[in-house]
């Protein structure tokens, strides 16, 4: 019966486990966090630290390859969210800013120059 239930538990870690395969990979491409909450993924790394308590626990097994990958997912994703959540708005807003006041710069000294 124990074989059993570490056998259910391996085949349960693989299928969770890739089932969060495609949200990696997304997030990963697209570099789009705009779907994900700094709230949700602060939480569930707090939880999963916290739960780290309960799994050391435990015997070696299915739990911990499930909960070591739930981990480091989790710190990815928050790594990532920091890193692709950035609002480049005001970043482009001064840009166009600082390239309209060269070419406005330019304008009035090419002025000059053909004044002189």
């Amino acid at each position: 019966m124990h074989q059993l239930q570490i056998l259910a538990g391996a085949i349960c870690s693989l299928i969770f486990m890739s089932a969060t395969f495609p949200m990696l990979y997304k997030a990963w491409r697209t570099k789009n966090m705009a779907s994900y909450s700094l709230l949700n993924i602060g939480l569930n790394n707090i939880g999963n630290l916290l739960y780290w308590l309960y799994v050391t626990t435990l015997p070696i097994g299915p739990v911990w390859i499930l909960h070591s990958f739930n981990t480091v997912v989790t710190l990815i994703m928050l790594i990532w969210y920091l890193m692709y959540r950035v609002d480049k708005q005001p970043i482009k807003r001064l840009t166009a800013e600082l390239k309209r006041q060269t070419m406005s710069f330019a304008a009035i000294r090419s002025e000059n120059s053909t004044a002189s």
